[in-house]
């Protein structure tokens, strides 16, 4: 058969390997967040970027998904006889599962992907070298405001997907399937609750640091010169998004568990 252990194990070996660097760089971010000097400049310069790159294609995203989340639960909810919870059922999908994912996803791929293109690109310069050579922690110098950045603009992000998804719902089902204004507004409070909000931002934040720390990772260590570049850009998108999707999972079983729903 030609197959031996040693290379079926070989590739199991490699992603755990990678996982634990993965975990590593986390935690060096997070204990580099609180050293000083905070680079503040970098921070501020970074989330400029990175808001300029996917604050436009957020919005554009947000209104088909918006109109497509309320085309659906407004048929559906039609057949069943149940039109007034068009609204809250819409509301609920949007803020509490389509809005972080559609942020994460934009983030990931928007500025993720610029994120480990400049670091990969620093890395084969040997900048990165340099600067530990100079007594600089490039986690620190470099690492972390981008890390915080991607967080703080997925956060912003998140509220802007929620309210876009939101009116171009309202959009769709009151001007399109002709649905009453007054009460697709007035069954928001129906199932939706303020926890769902902040759950929603919290999943932002999270999957802004998920983002962020393999973005960093796959920058840091590119192979092959600048062709390794590319090919890190496209595993980081890939990761991040595999990585996305479980921790949504997660996140939401543990908030189903802890935060019942509105009735019951």
């Amino acid at each position: 058969m030609g197959v031996t252990r040693s290379s079926v194990l070989r590739p199991v070996n490699g992603a755990l390997t990678q996982a634990g660097n993965i975990v590593e760089l986390f935690v060096d971010v997070a204990r580099n967040t609180f050293k000083r000097p905070f680079q503040f400049r970098e921070f501020i310069e970074q989330a400029w970027f990175i808001a300029s790159v996917t604050i436009l294609p957020t919005a554009m995203v947000a209104i088909p998904f918006g109109a497509v989340v309320s085309l659906q639960t407004g048929s559906l909810i039609k057949q069943l006889g149940a039109e007034s919870f068009t609204g809250a059922a819409s509301v609920l999908a949007v803020i509490q599962q389509g809005s972080p994912l559609v942020t994460a996803l934009l983030v990931a791929g928007a500025a993720g992907s610029a994120v480990t293109a400049d670091l990969g690109a620093r890395t084969i310069r040997e900048e990165i070298d340099a600067m530990e050579v100079l007594g600089i922690n490039p986690i620190q110098r470099l690492v972390v405001p981008r890390v915080l950045a991607m967080v703080l603009v997925a956060i912003l992000l998140n509220g802007l997907v929620s309210v876009v998804g939101i009116a171009g719902g309202y959009f769709f089902n009151v001007i399109l399937q002709g649905g009453n204004p007054g009460a697709y507004l007035a069954s928001f409070s129906a199932f939706a609750q303020l926890p769902d909000i902040w759950v929603g931002e919290l999943k932002a934040a999270v999957f802004g640091v998920i983002a962020g720390v393999i973005a960093a990772y796959k920058g840091l260590h590119p192979k092959g010169g600048p062709k390794g570049v590319g090919d890190a850009v496209n595993q980081s998108v890939v990761i991040t998004f595999l990585l996305l999707f479980f921790a949504n999972l997660i996140l939401t079983m543990v908030y189903l568990q802890i935060v019942p729903a509105k009735g019951s």
